[in-house]
């Protein structure tokens, strides 16, 4: 199930969520130099990725060690502090990346709209922490050591406040069937509520090893992001959007 556009207006030029854009495509291509048909360097990725082992265990960081992670007291690494926000613009794949940056696009310009651009910054900064820390409380075992990286968790943080902010917006999606596809527009709260229950059902299913990178998927991130935006977006969004349908009226008896 793929999103392809909603049919909700923005007001305003969606300047923070192109910014955002931009600015994750660069660091994957520039800063982390990944490419079309590889990713970035493994030290990259462990260097500046949220390690949730260096969160439980104070004054140790973790650095590439051959095909492997070493965890220790290793001078010269980046503060933990700064991998959270770093971690936030990087992606292990190019196909890591178009998919957050297509849900970004679609859903995020409008709850930029909702809320204004400083507004916007602080949400998604914020989604993306508690994400983090959503990923960091189950971490056990092998997950502990393995880098967080990717923009999901924010991203994640925004559709929990699109859902409550334009539930029956109509969202065109594509949907695969096996060998077979097809368009419909459905309405938001079943795109999004769909992929929300399918964080919880793999999330709960990987519980006994949850990974959160190195070719996992950081499912209570995307939970912990996700509720965040669900609980504090009215918080943050204080505009209406007049493109927005109103509720249909309740039929009256005769």
């Amino acid at each position: 199930m793929i999103p392809l556009r909603d049919n909700i207006p923005t007001l305003r030029f969606p300047a923070i969520t192109i910014l955002l854009i931009v600015a994750n495509v660069l660091a994957y291509f520039v800063w982390q130099r990944g490419g079309i048909l590889h990713g970035p360097p493994d030290h990259n990725v462990i260097d500046y990725g949220w390690i949730p082992y260096e969160i439980k265990h104070p004054g140790q960081q973790c650095i590439a060690q051959g095909q492997g992670i070493a965890c220790g007291d290793v001078p010269g690494q980046p503060p933990v502090l700064e991998t959270a926000f770093t971690s936030m613009f990087m992606h292990g794949s190019i196909l890591h990346l178009a998919g957050n940056m297509l849900f970004l696009w679609i859903f995020g310009n409008n709850v930029e709209d909702s809320m204004g651009k400083p507004k916007f910054i602080v949400f998604y900064l914020l989604g993306g922490l508690a994400a983090l820390a959503g990923q960091t409380l189950v971490a056990s075992g092998a997950g502990n050591a393995a880098p967080l990286v990717g923009a999901s968790g924010a991203i994640a943080a925004v559709l929990g406040g699109y859902i409550v902010l334009y539930p029956r917006a109509r969202v065109l999606t594509l949907f695969f069937i096996i060998l077979f596809f097809t368009i419909i527009e459905i309405p938001a709260m079943v795109v999004l509520g769909i992929w929300f229950v399918e964080q919880l059902l793999f999330g709960a299913w990987g519980l006994s090893d949850p990974t959160g990178g190195g070719g996992g998927v950081a499912y209570f991130a995307h939970i912990g992001g996700f509720v965040f935006g669900l609980l504090l977006i009215r918080v943050f969004a204080h505009r209406k959007n007049p493109g927005y349908p109103p509720r249909p009226a309740s039929a009256m008896a005769a």
